[in-house]
């Protein structure tokens, strides 16, 4: 008889418990609301992009050259804007749609390379953010050849 009677108490003290853990209703997800800004999204999307073999710059010749001044000037913002350089992000609540801007290096498939980088992007958006990617356009401005300079200035401090 006691056994049964404890068991009793157990199963009270498990209700107690669980009608806590419950309190307020619903999932803690519906409790508020997270925003994403444009930003967020074009880090995440500028790293993964980079990632992919054959890419060898984000943006346009004339915004890595500016990237590249604005870089080695103390106080320039040089890492945000070098880790976006090249990505344009549209976000919404539950969407964003990607524009990269990408040079690709002399001898890969650009059809393979523009695949892969939008498959990387699409992976690490959708994971890091929740939202859905809608769609990634890939502008390739510019080929590296392997005997070309680099675009970035020489610096004239040593």
């Amino acid at each position: 008889m006691v056994d049964s009677a404890h068991s009793g108490d157990t199963t009270s003290d498990e209700q107690r418990r669980t009608s806590v853990t419950k309190r307020g209703g619903g999932a803690a997800a519906s409790r508020g609301r997270t925003t994403i800004a444009d930003g967020v999204v074009e880090k995440i999307a500028g790293l993964a992009a980079r990632d992919v073999v054959g890419v060898h710059a984000m943006g346009s010749g004339l915004s890595r050259t500016f990237g590249a001044v604005r870089d080695r000037v103390p106080g320039g913002g040089g890492g945000k804007a070098s880790v976006t350089r090249g990505v344009k992000a549209e976000v919404g609540e539950v969407q964003t749609a990607l524009d990269l801007e990408i040079v690709v290096d002399y001898g890969v498939s650009i059809a393979d390379v523009a695949g892969d980088v939008r498959e990387n992007v699409i992976a690490a958006v959708e994971r890091m953010t929740g939202l859905e990617v809608v769609e990634v356009n890939i502008a390739v401005s510019d080929v590296k050849l392997p005997d070309e300079e680099e675009d970035e200035p020489e610096s004239r401090l040593q």
